[in-house]
């Protein structure tokens, strides 16, 4: 029932926003930063391709109407999410440019630092299988439990081998955990929903999860047959140039963190 419910939503946002233009590409995106970069392709480059951008909310999956055909690329989600959702959909999909990296943070509205946490703290966490690794290991990155296993890998509260401060940890939607904080003492929050939520992360957060080796960069992504479409090669090309690395820089402020560096002259309009 849930997919027939996100099907008949996704089938009436194409409807209204969907373009006649064959050539324009029909793009779904995450609002912030995702959707937000492509709108500073869009008006930058004199060559960009024209862009139907489609923001989705958190509670929608692009890689299921992508898979269907219903549009032409997605812009949301890092690798292990997709590797993740390749198994339950029967489509080729491929990664066409990794773009930017957002970083893991740890938030609370009552605490104003990890050390302030109480023993028993309650701690809610992503619960899809990507983030709740990412997580744990930031968890243990600042000394809050150990686990078994390492970046990349499956790790779940069964691979927790050692919880000194006895947090107890509280699986959530993604897209809730903001919301949620009230009501816990902490929660590790995705970087485009904690900007979406007015935080900052290079300020707000308790702690961020390392840029450095970090394998979840966010990517754009299309059907296999159109990974070589001239218009998806120039989007690819345009959004990991190193004038769409000095925005992520200049714009975000080490809250969003490009793939590739900037520092170029910027050209264009």
């Amino acid at each position: 029932m849930k997919k027939c419910v996100i099907a008949t939503l996704v089938a009436l946002v194409l409807s209204g926003c969907s373009s006649s233009d064959d050539k324009t590409l029909t793009i779904m995106a995450a609002p912030l930063p995702h959707a937000e970069i492509l709108r500073y392709v869009e008006s930058h480059f004199d060559d960009a391709p024209k862009l139907n951008i489609i923001e989705i909310d958190g509670q929608t999956d692009p890689n299921q109407p992508l898979a269907g055909g219903d549009i032409d690329a997605n812009y949301f989600q890092h690798r292990p999410f997709l590797e993740e959702d390749l198994k339950h959909l029967s489509a080729s999909l491929t990664v066409v440019a990794d773009v930017h990296i957002e970083p893991l943070g740890i938030y609370s509205s009552k605490y104003d630092s990890l050390t302030a946490l109480p023993d028993g703290a309650r701690i809610a966490l992503p619960n899809n299988p990507t983030n709740l690794a990412r997580s744990l290991l930031l968890l243990q990155d600042n000394g809050l439990l150990k686990v078994k296993g390492s970046q990349g890998q499956a790790i779940t509260e069964q691979d927790i081998t050692a919880n000194p401060h006895h947090l107890r940890l509280v699986l959530t939607d993604s897209p809730l955990i903001t919301r949620a904080l009230p009501d816990v003492d902490a929660g590790i929050i995705n970087g485009n929903f904690a900007l979406e939520a007015g935080l900052t992360p290079t300020k707000d957060a308790l702690a961020l999860e390392p840029a450095a080796h970090n394998p979840y960069a966010n990517i754009l992504v299309v059907r296999d047959s159109d990974k070589n479409d001239p218009r998806v090669k120039k989007l690819a090309e345009e959004l990991t140039s190193p004038d769409v690395a000095a925005f992520i820089e200049q714009h975000y402020r080490g809250s969003v963190l490009p793939v590739h560096h900037g520092g170029a002259q910027q050209q264009g309009h």
